[in-house]
């Protein structure tokens, strides 16, 4: 028979605790979420400030919807460009500091679209090594050299540019994913810059969150000294999709021949209009990213208290390392079993041996909410169910 790998490779992930499953969710509000009827707290959601089911937001929606297509009909090269994308490009150009901005259908198509464009013609990459899939896999399909310098370690970082030649990217995300650490923007640039290489900015879990105005991690870095910056709308902003902002001869460098942006239908221009408007609400609310703070200190103060163990992480992600998938898979369940909902990360997405329960706090959660969460997970990690 044929393809009979699939069957195969299926039963090896589910005896190594591995298999993955999709779990349909009912019913969400932003701190909540509904699984087979059953209301959980929701500890595992990117919806970093609480904006995606905020009753602005949907004010915002009601009054964009009799405005603007919920399809955009086309690609951005045939009619799916509309005033509404145009619109949010310039405002996106003008709040980070750049010349142009693209926009994409999901972070991993902008990844993959500037990275397999820009590289296409060989050179050298060199890459976090906890650097997200879609960039991996971006560098993969080029033909160019991928090298992956250990994570946030500018001296190995250093010593793999002096070995260097020709067009380099280096690459990294703002805040990890999986880690919620933060990579050394300034010292990556000042780097890239030593070797004239471009420096390319992941800022998917930064966006919205970090800087004064909740511009990210790129927040104060100019164009020249990191040219290149990808963010999300799908986290922080509460709506979906991403955009890359860019000088202005690689933006019309992408426009001909970025191929996930050619030939893919533009998002919709619904959307776009919503997005335009969230982002104005991030700028405006500062106290969203004020109480998101609070909520993370609160909990690293009380896991601290009450002896949990954390990883080096000062941002909404707050991994709790557990090594074992068994043991991450059981711990995992022990909270759901007490009305918490969290996600069990195991590898592939995490290295052998890295399984962690992923929490995430937001600017929804209450202070209740987190004495709750800590109290159930010092319990679990203690054998208590």
């Amino acid at each position: 028979m044929a393809f009979e790998f699939i069957a195969a490779e299926l039963a090896r992930r589910q005896e190594d605790s591995l298999l993955r499953r999709r779990q349909l969710i009912e019913h969400a509000d932003g701190r909540c979420l509904e699984v087979a009827g059953r209301r959980y707290l929701n500890f595992s959601s990117n919806d970093y400030l609480g904006l995606a089911h905020s009753d602005e937001l949907k004010a915002i929606a009601t009054r964009c919807v009799s405005d603007w297509s919920a399809g955009s009909g086309a690609s951005p090269l045939v009619t799916g460009h509309s005033l509404a994308h145009a619109r949010l490009e310039d405002y996106l150009a003008d709040l980070t500091g750049r010349d142009k901005v693209l926009l994409f259908n999901s972070g991993f198509a902008a990844n993959q679209a500037l990275i397999q464009s820009l590289m296409a013609k060989g050179g050298h990459i060199l890459a976090d090594k906890l650097s997200h899939a879609s960039m991996l896999d971006g560098a993969l399909a080029t033909q160019a050299r991928l090298q992956r310098y250990r994570h946030n370690d500018m001296q190995h970082l250093s010593e793999l540019v002096l070995k260097v030649d020709g067009d380099t990217l280096i690459m990294t995300e703002g805040v990890f994913s999986m880690d919620g650490d933060k990579a050394p923007i300034s010292r990556l640039c000042d780097i890239a810059a030593s070797c004239q290489a471009l420096c390319y900015l992941d800022d998917a879990h930064g966006f919205g969150v970090l800087g004064p105005q909740g511009i990210g991690s790129a927040e104060g870095i100019s164009q020249h000294a990191l040219p290149l910056l990808m963010a999300t709308f799908g986290k922080a902003i509460g709506t979906s999709g991403a955009f890359l902002a860019i000088p202005a001869t690689v933006h019309d460098y992408l426009v001909n021949f970025a191929r996930h942006y050619i030939y893919s239908t533009a998002m919709s221009p619904l959307l776009a209009a919503i997005t335009l408007e969230s982002l104005k609400l991030v700028k405006g609310q500062a106290w969203r990213r004020e109480k998101l703070s609070e909520n993370i200190h609160c909990f690293r103060h009380l896991c601290q208290s009450a002896g949990v163990p954390l990883m080096a992480s000062d941002t909404a992600i707050q991994p709790v390392l557990m090594g074992d998938a068994e043991r991450t898979l059981t711990l995992c369940q022990i909270m759901k079993n007490n009305g918490l909902w969290l996600t069990a990360i195991r590898p592939p997405t995490v290295p052998p041996g890295s399984a962690r329960l992923r929490i995430t706090l937001t600017t929804a959660h209450s202070r209740d909410d987190i004495c709750k969460l800590v109290k159930v997970l010092a319990q679990g990690l203690n054998g208590d169910k």
